[in-house]
């Protein structure tokens, strides 16, 4: 592939997910040089709370490309960007909403690599919702930004099947992969301002929120099937949680069976072969490891040697409040949701 010359380029993404992305592009910076790249301000991380740079910053750093961290874009960091002369910027996990004087600096456009296949899933979540949600597949989305949350024209879509055993983690890393493919097909067009753009279909979109640590609660009046999908979307984090006795306990992994069973929502069965079997309003969740407060996450039969574990024992159900909606969740609605979190 070979691009025009003179033409360059700045990169903004903020997670760890985007380095597939900026190795296909580092690969390529003969053709189409990275002017910067831009990631959000270096943030505390850990139970130790020590601030460390994102792992974009780091390789942008190894790579002696100039980096800028602005907490918002202001006049100045408008300024500093209209001063980089970028032709094109490529965006993926940011975590910032461009406003329109930024949208309108680089004169071939910004685009966006949108892990969902756009118009399902925009917004914050959108790898943990297709997971909850019960999607077969999902994929990446390049597409040319706009005001509009994730509404711009779609270029090109890249495929990726949901497996059974996908956490949102595991799903996370096959979308990451897949990038660079979806790069390598549309960067010679993009650099060309050649690429055909298609609308999406407003009546077919659907949003997904920002998660809060809330979202890990369980209702086991809720089937077992939606329960096990919203465990493994919501794995590593927030990670799903349900308290027993005194006791608030993270849960790592599940499945489920098919099946009315007799017993209280939340009620342990047993502890079977596959794990620790446990009524919901319909079919049985197998919980297939557990983890104490202070403790490591383990097989439930391991756990189970620290933990006693008992047929009748019933774990406390609580509300889950969905992830996907027709509409964009207000802020003064997520906010609401936030300050209750644990």
């Amino acid at each position: 592939m070979t691009s025009p010359s003179g033409i360059s380029m700045v990169f903004m993404g903020s997670d760890s997910l985007a380095i597939p992305s900026l190795d296909f592009l580092w690969e390529r910076r003969n053709d189409m040089p990275i002017r910067a790249v831009y990631t959000q301000p270096d943030r505390p991380h850990g139970r130790g709370r020590k601030i460390r740079p994102s792992r974009v910053k780091t390789w942008a750093l190894e790579r002696g490309i100039d980096v800028l961290q602005p907490a918002s874009f202001d006049e100045g960091a408008i300024s500093r960007l209209r001063g980089l002369n970028p032709d094109l910027i490529l965006v993926m996990a940011y975590g910032h909403i461009l406003p329109q004087p930024v949208l309108d600096v680089p004169p071939l456009g910004i685009y966006n690599l949108h892990l969902s296949l756009l118009p399902k899933l925009r917004g914050a979540s959108p790898v943990e919702s297709a997971i909850v949600s019960g999607e077969r597949e999902t994929g990446i989305t390049l597409m040319r930004l706009v005001l509009q949350l994730d509404a711009g024209p779609v270029i090109d879509r890249e495929v990726v099947p949901i497996e059974e055993d996908d956490t949102g983690g595991s799903l996370v890393g096959k979308l990451s992969e897949g990038s660079p493919a979806l790069l390598e097909r549309n960067l010679e067009g993009l650099s060309k301002g050649s690429c055909e753009e298609s609308p999406q279909a407003e009546r077919e979109a659907t949003y997904c929120r920002m998660m809060v640590k809330q979202d890990g609660r369980l209702d086991f009046a809720k089937p077992a099937a939606q329960l096990a999908r919203r465990i493994r979307g919501l794995h590593p984090w927030p990670g799903c949680f349900a308290r027993l006795g005194d006791t608030v306990l993270k849960i790592g992994r599940a499945s489920h069976r098919e099946g009315k069973t007799p017993g209280n929502f939340g009620q342990v069965l047993a502890l079977g072969p596959e794990g620790l079997e446990v009524v919901t309003g319909d079919g049985v969740l197998i919980l297939k490891s557990l983890q104490k407060p202070g403790g490591r996450l383990l097989p439930v039969d391991a756990f189970a040697r620290g933990f006693p574990l008992r047929p009748g024992d019933c774990f406390a159900g609580e509300k889950m409040y969905p992830l996907v909606s027709k509409k964009p969740i207000s802020p003064k609605r997520f906010f609401q949701l936030r300050d209750k979190t644990c």
